[in-house]
C-alpha cells in the first residue's frame, strides 16, 4: 500500500475526543498496465477526482478519489516481472458504496464501464460466513441480522473487477445526514441573516444626526470585531452650544456585549438630562440602572465629557477608561486620566469630576483597546505610543480624515483577523 499526499484530515471529520489517536484508511492500491489509460477510466468515465500523480516526481502511480469519502485508490503500475504483476485482471475485492446503483448503473454504462449484468437485487443474513468471503454479493442462510441491497460488478480497462453496491441501511443513513445537513445550513442562513439585522439594528444606534457646534468639529467610527460588538460611542445633545461626548467598552464580545452596550446606551440617554449641571449624579445613575439590569460579572468602562463652547471648558469624568490624549496647538499632549472606577460592579460608586480647556488648534482622541491592543503578526501591540505618533502626524486632517488615518494605519500593523472591537472619536477645536 502506498501513502499519497492527500492531507489527513480532507474530507474527514475529526473526533473531539482524544483518548485514542486518529485514525483513517488513506489508500488501498489497485496494479494496472497503463496509468494514462487507467486514470482516464476513473476520472472522466466514474468522475473520481485525481489526487496525486506521482509521476511527476519520477514513479510509476497516481492517487484518485471517490466524489465523496476520504479513502483513495493508489493506481500502481508495477514490474513486468513482479509478483504484483500477477495480481492485474483479478477481482480487487474493493466495493463501493452509493445510495442508488441503478442511476450509477446507467450513468456509468452510458460513459463506456463495463459491468458485467445488470444490477441484482438481493436479500442476505450477515454471518461469519457473509464476513470471511470478502464478496458482497455472497450470502449466507445461518442466523443473524438480514441486509437488503442492490448489487453490480464492474470491471477498469485492465480487467480488475470492483463491486458496486448500496444498502437499505446506507441508503436510508445518507437521506437522514442530508436532512441534518439542510437543517445545519438552514439554520446557519437564518443565524447569518438575524445577525446581519442586528448588524444594521446596532448601527442605529450610534449617533445618526451630529449636535451642531461652531467652535467644536467632531466625529466617530466603531468597528465590530464581530457582526456586533460591545464598543460604544456617543454624541449626548446638552443644549445650546454643548455636547456631550461619551465612549465605553463593554465586557465581553458578540451579542451579549451588544445587548449591554444598548442597555448602557439606553441608560446614559434616559438619563443625559441630569449632566448638563450634575454629571456626577448623571453616572451614579447610569451605574446604578446598568447593575440592577445586568449580570454580576458585566461591567462597563465610560469616558463622559462635556464641552461648553462658550468657555472652551471640558469636564469629564473617566470611568476606569484608557486616557482621551489631548494634543494642544502647541504640540504639547495632556492625558485625561480615570477619575471613577468602572461602572456596573459596584454599588457603592462614587467619581470626581476634572476638567480642562480646549482651545483652537487643539486635537481631542478618544479611543478603546481594540486600537491600542491590535496585535502585530510578532506578536508585538500597537500601543499608545503609536497612537499618540499617528494623532500627531495626522492632526492637520479634519476629524472624519484622522480617524480614518489611525485605522488604516492600526489595520496595517495588524493585517490579521480582527479579535476586538476598534472606536474612536475624534474632535478638533476651531477659531
Amino acid at each position: 500500500m502506498l501513502a499519497t499526499t492527500r492531507g489527513p484530515f480532507d474530507d474527514s471529520p475529526v473526533r473531539l475526543e482524544r483518548s485514542d489517536p486518529y485514525l483513517r484508511l488513506q489508500s488501498v492500491s489497485v496494479f494496472v498496465h497503463d496509468l494514462d489509460r487507467s486514470l482516464k477510466f476513473f476520472v472522466e468515465q466514474l468522475g473520481f477526482q485525481l489526487v496525486f500523480d506521482g509521476r511527476s516526481a519520477g514513479r510509476p502511480f497516481a492517487a484518485i478519489a471517490p466524489p465523496d469519502g476520504t479513502a483513495n485508490l493508489t493506481l500502481v503500475v508495477p514490474e513486468t516481472n513482479s509478483e504484483q504483476f500477477k495480481w492485474i485482471g483479478r477481482n480487487t475485492q474493493i466495493a463501493f458504496i452509493t445510495e442508488d446503483v441503478l442511476t450509477k448503473f446507467r450513468d456509468w454504462s452510458r460513459r463506456g464501464v463495463i459491468f458485467q449484468a445488470n444490477p441484482r437485487l438481493r436479500r442476505m443474513k450477515w454471518s461469519s460466513q457473509t464476513a470471511s468471503s470478502h464478496d458482497p454479493e455472497s450470502h449466507s442462510s445461518e442466523s443473524g441480522p438480514v441486509w437488503g441491497g442492490v448489487f453490480a460488478r464492474f470491471r477498469d480497462p485492465d480487467g480488475n473487477t470492483y463491486s458496486l453496491v448500496s444498502f437499505d441501511e446506507v441508503t436510508r443513513e445518507i437521506e437522514a445526514q442530508r436532512r441534518a445537513g439542510a437543517e445545519k445550513l438552514e439554520a446557519e442562513r437564518r443565524a447569518a441573516q438575524e445577525l446581519e439585522i442586528a448588524k444594521q439594528v446596532q448601527a442605529r444606534l450610534f449617533p445618526q444626526n451630529l449636535p451642531a457646534l461652531q467652535s467644536l468639529e467632531f466625529a466617530g467610527v466603531c468597528l465590530p470585531a464581530r457582526h456586533v460588538g460591545g464598543d460604544y460611542y456617543d454624541f449626548l445633545h446638552l443644549g445650546p452650544g454643548r455636547v456631550g461626548l461619551v465612549i465605553g467598552d463593554v465586557s465581553g464580545k458578540g451579542i451579549a456585549a451588544a445587548l449591554l452596550m444598548a442597555n448602557l446606551q439606553a441608560n446614559l440617554r434616559s438619563q443625559c438630562a441630569i449632566a448638563i449641571d450634575q454629571p456626577q449624579r448623571l453616572l451614579s445613575a447610569v451605574n446604578q440602572l446598568f447593575g440592577e439590569n445586568t449580570a454580576n460579572a458585566a461591567f462597563a468602562t465610560l469616558f463622559f465629557a462635556d464641552y461648553d463652547e462658550a468657555t472652551g471648558r471640558l469636564r469629564y469624568v473617566n470611568c476606569g477608561h484608557l486616557p482621551p490624549l489631548l494634543l494642544h496647538a502647541d504640540h504639547s499632549l495632556e492625558r485625561l486620566q480615570p477619575t471613577a472606577t468602572i461602572l456596573g460592579a459596584f454599588q457603592q460608586w462614587d467619581c470626581e469630576l476634572a476638567e480642562c480647556q480646549i482651545a483652537p488648534g487643539d486635537t481631542l482622541i478618544l479611543y478603546t483597546d481594540g486600537i491600542t491592543e491590535s496585535f502585530s503578526p510578532a506578536g508585538e501591540e500597537f500601543g499608545e505610543a503609536r497612537l499618540e505618533q499617528a494623532l500627531r502626524q495626522h492632526c492637520h486632517l479634519s476629524s472624519q480624515s484622522l480617524l480614518d488615518a489611525i485605522v488604516d494605519q492600526v489595520r496595517d500593523f495588524s493585517p490579521h483577523e480582527q479579535h476586538d472591537d476598534i472606536t474612536l472619536i475624534a474632535a478638533k477645536c476651531q477659531a
